[in-house]
């Protein structure tokens, strides 16, 4: 039988062993490892270390016959990762949670590798299975990108596509394959709440994303309300004390103040990612919200019962605090803030290592998460 959704789904344990020869055999991924350990200027003795790093990357991978093989060879770095670049990764709401059914997890967008990473890794660790992941086919433009992400689980959103027509049919494809995997697979799926990341610190759900999952519907058969419910759709907020990314994010929000649009490099996606996994990222905490009821009529009313879940889920920290007190005249807000482990100096200097333009857009991008939820507790 063909499979309809062979051209976005992950590889399943048929496909490891003949996908690791191809990244073996791929002089880009070979090279993308080099500067990864060496830096940049490894790419200068490429053709004389590639050899050796595809006879050390072929001992490593020796054994890894299925996905589950290879995520838990993952596993060991990412706990590396967060242990040298974490002063601690925290977890709540997972009692929340049925182990044994799989939900659609819909989190907020900080960081294009780590917010699935650690989403992924807190609920490993509570027993549940590893995520599907979706991914944007804007960062997979080389083959050897695909293949790796497509054997740790991710499954591609099609977004370069001509026109409205195929727009639409990717869509629909998209949606069926998540609802599938979730009530036919019983695998959990992760998506972020909106396309692309929030470099501005506010965390709100586009309706256009619960537009797409509605795709999957038999409206016939099924209210839009019943369709989200058996979605079992949980918001997840994932909580930074520090954004390794934060210069970048203002810098890109400042020329578009400034020039009208700002026009990312080429290898700009691939900077974000490596600076988002190495960089200090403080304390780090994941909530998993509550999964959503059916009692909800259009996709409007569901963004805004994720935003709701994930705003008051978000932890606080003194970070956030010292943001909002440089921007607004204000008092005391009166929200509860978490202990954290920047300095009030270290961050100032944070700031202050930006240029003029760009420090504001710093300091919303950590004082909207406090701004967010004064406006959620704000009586209607």
């Amino acid at each position: 039988m063909s499979d309809p959704f062979a051209a976005i789904r992950p590889y399943n344990d048929g496909e490891v062993r003949p996908t690791i020869g191809r990244l073996l055999g791929s002089k880009d991924f070979l090279n993308a490892m080099l500067r990864l350990r060496f830096g940049q200027g490894a790419v200068h003795f490429a053709p004389l270390l590639r050899p050796f790093a595809r006879l050390y990357l072929r001992r490593q991978l020796a054994g890894v016959d299925t996905v589950y093989d290879l995520q838990m060879r993952i596993k060991t770095y990412v706990e590396r990762m967060i242990e040298d670049t974490t002063a601690g990764l925290t977890v709540s709401g997972l009692e929340h949670l049925d182990s044994e059914r799989a939900h659609l997890f819909i989190s907020n967008h900080r960081d294009i590798a780590m917010d699935p990473a650690l989403t992924n890794y807190a609920l490993h660790g509570a027993g549940h299975q590893t995520l599907r992941i979706a991914i944007g086919d804007n960062l997979l433009r080389e083959q050897w990108v695909a293949d790796l992400m497509r054997l740790n689980k991710s499954f591609i959103v099609q977004r370069s596509v001509s026109g409205p027509r195929e727009l639409l049919a990717n869509s629909k494809l998209l949606a069926r394959y998540i609802r599938s995997s979730v009530q036919e697979d019983n695998a959990p799926i992760w998506i972020a709440q909106r396309e692309g990341r929030a470099k501005d610190g506010r965390d709100r759900t586009e309706a256009a994303v619960i537009k797409m999952l509605s795709l999957s519907r038999n409206k016939q058969e099924e209210s839009f309300g019943d369709h989200i419910a058996s979605l079992r759709i949980v918001p997840v907020a994932i909580s930074y004390e520090l954004d390794p990314c934060d210069a970048m994010k203002a810098r890109e929000l400042s020329q578009r103040q400034s020039a009208g649009a700002y026009e990312k490099s080429e290898q700009e996606d691939v900077a974000s990612i490596g600076r988002g996994i190495a960089g200090n990222k403080g304390r780090v905490h994941v909530h998993f919200g509550t999964p959503l009821g059916g009692n909800f009529e259009s996709p409007g009313e569901v963004a805004a019962a994720i935003d709701a879940q994930i705003i008051r889920g978000y932890r606080l920290r003194p970070v956030n605090l010292w943001a909002f007190e440089a921007l607004e005249d204000a008092g005391d807000p009166g929200l509860e803030i978490a202990e954290g482990s920047c300095t009030r100096e270290a961050f100032d200097g944070r700031i202050e290592a930006m240029s003029e333009d760009e420090r504001p857009f710093a300091l919303a991008s950590y004082a909207n998460a406090l701004r967010s939820m004064l406006e959620l507790n704000k009586p209607s």
